[in-house]
């Protein structure tokens, strides 16, 4: 995601808030020739919301605001000119306080010459009866002490009435402000004004920040002989009489961005760089720690700074270089890749990687599409790095598209043109399958026409990979027209249709708002169906009734009230097909769910497994990862006859991949008997790696402006390391198939809180890091009858760690303080179900024996 900033009015009509009077609301006005003398105050706290600190505010500054009324029109409008002076200033310091809450006292903080001439410079502003109509100083002011006196006239900008409006950027914020008025006749007594602002991760609101400020504005003296009012018919005379230049100003605060002194900075690494490596174990935290911290030196380095950092790293750095390169997105980064990446001469693994990074890119820029697209064009390719850099296509388009960039962008539309051309120009089966990934990645609702069409006319690859396209729109794009679609291919209307297309068409119309007749024509069909097939739909049909959020649940209880359906003679096949999901992790922010879908043959060899893993925080579903393995003619090779009426399946396994929401090409493990025999006979043993790298998963910036006028930077960043490798084990003479998946894993969340103010700067920091490895194992052996299956999965112990830090720094003061936490969470074993228990007890004592 591309750095945001957030701004807001200084009425806090961007926030929810309650605001009251107490005495009349008269028409408010200043006397002329009087001088009004207010006491502010202001406090402003930034606590960790699970941990709030004993300590009093980080700042607390008091100052005399002096007002009086320069001009006044007939309608009202009055030009006030408003003054600070004799601010004080102080914070309290992170110093270990005892348990009675004593500590040091709060630390003055001592304002520059120049910021203290700057702050007593008066503004003017154009006012009537409670409402700040216009703004004007000094636009040659600094931002900070500019921010500070709109917040001090914001108090003056009279709110009677409530309202609430909310916004959320990404992570989860609460903001809140009430305003309190006494009034006297029609003399402004005091204003108190107090916000909070609670913001945390959507995936971890344990980690949540509370932002607090407390504005007071309080007469401090009765009226008292002040200036005369200047002459003048229009208010724009009236400040011509005014000492120096005043400029209108906006009412809004503006967006400050504070220079960084302490961050990494590339041009220091590169003079360094003969004597630093990265370490390059893509599931440990420290590799994706590194990651982010390259990412940050990449956005503010110059592009001839990253081309000599690509140029002079060793080859076993550059993929995870060119990573950072690709997450960091700035123009210079891009720039550099353009010129580093020959598509000619590079490994394909590198440009794998690149294109890769630049799918799985959470909000990426149209210069991304681009880049990818010209390094494409017109270029002969390795197949591998064809493909690939065919679904990235589509991933970029369809995340464009999400950002309402659709028809804004050529590169949108070159994009989309170029794989629907593809598409068309496609003669190979296999070249058809690459751009219809591409089209499911993309998910844009004007290409479900060109998907039906495959999906009714194509050869079974086609017809399969068109389907599961489908199913990844959201239901208000599963039309009748799709629907009717999905019904012919299920019931064969028009042809006949492989199993595992049919059962794909079956879900999508059990997933998305069905009707009771679908329901009941389903369970009908499957009635007349194999074993096998009949035994995976019908559990996919019982399924829906046990998950609370099923589209088909209600409907499939009404239906299981009728007898002529829900009897023996509907459920009663025995086929050992298995469909089931549960929870693997349950926090008060997230739910993990696992999946298992296992198809089998009537011969008792396994056709199709899908494991899936998926997210459900705050409404919003991610789908982490879904892993597909295909076998077929298995039964031919070992000495099985294929069924009557069917042609025998070429014999062939492969697999296919989705990690958040990005499909990546296939994998074929083997295809024909001559490979699987070459295969078995070369394989080094080693796992084949699906995906192997390093993604930015959250990038979030967002600037919170306080009515004081001071501003809140809040950045999350979190870092995903991701190893996933397969294996498939296929043992002839044993007659044993074995699957492995492995996960392993690390996350890191960096999520801060910067105060900035004249005369303060402080950062709250919360730093988490977990490394996790999942094992998904599938023991199938054939020798016995029936076929034996055994099913694990597993997860090694999970090492976490939690840093919070707090650093202030007023002028040549510092101060920091950390504390912390980290444990360990004992691995485990998942129990499936108890048949699979059982199995698995016979299979491994045998191996062991």
């Amino acid at each position: 995601m591309n750095p945001q900033a957030v701004s807001g009015y200084i009425c806090l009509l961007c926030l929810s808030f309650v605001s009251t009077a107490k005495g009349d609301l008269q028409p408010l006005s200043f006397e002329p020739g009087t001088l009004y003398q207010y006491r502010y105050t202001l406090d402003v706290q930034l606590d960790h919301a699970s941990t709030p600190s004993p300590q009093g505010p980080w700042l607390r500054a008091e100052a005399l605001v002096q007002l009086h009324r320069l001009w006044r029109d007939r309608g009202g409008e009055e030009l006030l000119q408003v003054q600070i002076s004799d601010l004080k200033a102080q914070h309290e310091p992170e110093e270990e306080r005892s348990q009675d809450g004593t500590g040091d006292p709060p630390a003055e903080i001592a304002l520059s010459q120049e910021a203290r001439a700057e702050l007593q410079q008066p503004v003017f502003i154009s006012w009537s009866s409670g409402k700040v109509k216009a703004f004007y100083g000094d636009e040659a002011e600094s931002i900070l002490i500019s921010n500070l006196k709109r917040g001090v006239v914001s108090l003056l900008q009279l709110q009677p009435h409530a309202s609430t409006t909310v916004e959320i950027f990404g992570v989860e914020w609460q903001p809140t402000s009430k305003s309190q008025y006494i009034v006297k006749g029609n003399l402004l007594q005091s204003v108190l004004a107090e916000e909070s602002h609670l913001v945390s991760p959507a995936l971890r609101s344990t980690t949540s920040i509370k932002i607090s400020s407390r504005q007071q504005l309080q007469l401090a003296s009765p009226p008292m002989p002040g200036p005369a009012e200047v002459a003048g018919q229009s208010l724009k005379d009236a400040l011509a009489g005014t000492e120096g230049r005043h400029q209108p100003l906006g009412m809004a605060s503006l967006p400050f961005r504070r220079v960084c002194t302490r961050c990494p900075s590339l041009r220091a690494y590169l003079k360094a760089f003969d004597s630093q490596r990265v370490k390059m174990d893509t599931s440990k935290a420290a590799t994706t720690w590194q990651f982010q911290r390259f990412i940050q030196m990449l956005r503010s380095a110059k592009k001839r700074d990253v081309l000599q950092l690509l140029r002079r790293a060793p080859e076993e750095m550059l993929p995870f270089l060119v990573e950072a390169a690709v997450a960091a997105q700035s123009v210079a980064s891009l720039a550099a890749l353009s010129d580093f990446l020959d598509f000619s001469k590079e490994p394909k693994s590198l440009l794998e990687k690149f294109l890769c990074a630049a799918a799985f890119s959470p909000r990426p820029s149209g210069e991304l599409l681009r880049l990818v697209l010209d390094k494409l064009d017109g270029k002969q390719l390795a197949p591998e790095v064809q493909e690939t850099g065919i679904v990235a296509m589509g991933s970029l388009v369809g995340k464009l598209c999400q950002q309402k960039l659709c028809g804004l962008q050529q590169e949108v539309e070159r994009g989309m043109e170029t794989i629907l051309r593809g598409l068309r120009g496609a003669e190979e089966e296999s070249e058809v399958v690459i751009y219809l990934l591409a089209l499911g990645n993309a998910v844009l609702p004007e290409t479900i026409p060109t998907l039906l069409d495959h999906a009714e006319e194509g050869p079974t690859a086609v017809t399969t990979v068109a389907i599961s396209a489908l199913r990844r729109f959201p239901t208000q794009h599963i039309s009748s027209k799709v629907k009717r679609a999905m019904r012919r291919i299920f019931h064969e209307k028009r042809k006949s249709y492989e199993k595992t297309c049919r059962l794909a068409a079956a879900e999508i119309l059990l997933e998305n708002e069905p009707s009771p007749m679908d329901v009941i024509n389903i369970l009908l069909a499957a009635n007349e169906l194999e074993t096998e097939t009949a035994t995976f739909l019908l559990l996919k049909v019982q399924n829906s009734l046990h998950a609370d959020h099923h589209p088909a649940r209600k409907i499939m209880k009404d239906i299981m009230r009728d007898p002529r359906i829900n009897n023996y003679h509907f459920f009663s096949k025995a086929g050992i097909s298995s469909s089931f999901s549960g929870p693997l992790t349950v926090t008060q922010d997230l739910l993990s769910t696992f999946g298992l879908d296992l198809l089998f043959l009537e011969g008792g060899f396994l056709r199709k497994s899908v494991s899936d893993f998926s997210l459900l925080s705050h409404g919003r579903r991610l789908h982490a990862a879904q892993v597909t393995i295909e076998a077929q003619g298995m039964e031919s090779m070992l000495g099985e006859n294929v069924l009557e009426g069917q042609e025998e399946p070429e014999l062939m396994a492969r697999m296919s991949a989705i990690f958040f929401d990005v499909q990546l090409r296939p994998i074929v493990f083997f295809q024909g008997y001559t490979d699987l025999m070459a295969k078995v006979l070369l394989s080094s043993g080693e796992p084949t790696s699906v995906v192997k790298g390093n993604l930015l998963l959250m990038d979030h910036h967002q600037v919170i402006p306080l009515q004081s006028g001071l501003q809140v930077a809040i950045k999350l960043q979190g870092g995903l390391g991701l190893d996933i490798s397969a294996d498939m084990d296929v043992s002839i003479w044993e007659q044993e198939l074995k699957t492995s998946i492995n996960t392993r894993g690390s996350l890191a969340i960096d999520f801060q809180a910067e105060l900035d103010a004249p005369f303060l700067q402080a950062t709250l920091r919360s730093q988490t890091e977990v490394e996790t490895s999942i094992q998904f194992d599938t023991i199938l052996r054939f020798s016995s009858s029936p076929i034996l299956m055994c099913l694990q999965l597993r997860e090694e112990q999970v090492p976490y760690r939690e840093i919070f830090t707090v650093s202030k720094s007023a002028g040549s003061q510092s101060s920091t303080a950390r504390k912390g936490r980290q444990g360990t969470v004992p691995g485990r074993e998942f129990a499936l179900h108890g048949a699979n228990s059982k199995v698995c007890n016979l299979l491994l004592t045998a191996e062991e024996e």
